[in-house]
């Protein structure tokens, strides 16, 4: 398998897993935050292991400038999860 196949394989597995899995709960808990919610632990433990990922897949990401709009787009929408989390922590507590 040449790099660039196997390059290919693992950008599509990754956007089929962003748009079945990631994207529906990353809206999910932007309407929780924007609701003035909290996030809980599970919540946290996702956007974590989202951040990971894409640190994990910047290398590839540099390498081909196709898939770079999308990867700048889910971080964009990411950041705003976090940083209305933190604001609606810094307000108060919130039942959610």
């Amino acid at each position: 398998m040449t790099e660039v196949s196997k390059d290919t394989g693992i950008a599509m597995v990754l956007l089929e897993r962003l748009r079945t899995q990631r994207l529906p709960r990353a809206f999910a808990l932007k309407e929780k935050v924007d609701r003035g919610e909290r996030l809980d632990d599970g919540d946290l433990a996702f956007l974590h292991e989202v951040f990971e990922t894409a640190e994990q897949i910047k290398p590839m990401v540099d390498r081909y400038p196709e898939y770079q709009d999308i990867y700048a787009s889910a971080l964009h929408l990411y950041k705003e999860i976090t940083e209305k989390a933190l604001a609606n922590k810094r307000i108060g507590p919130s039942t959610g």
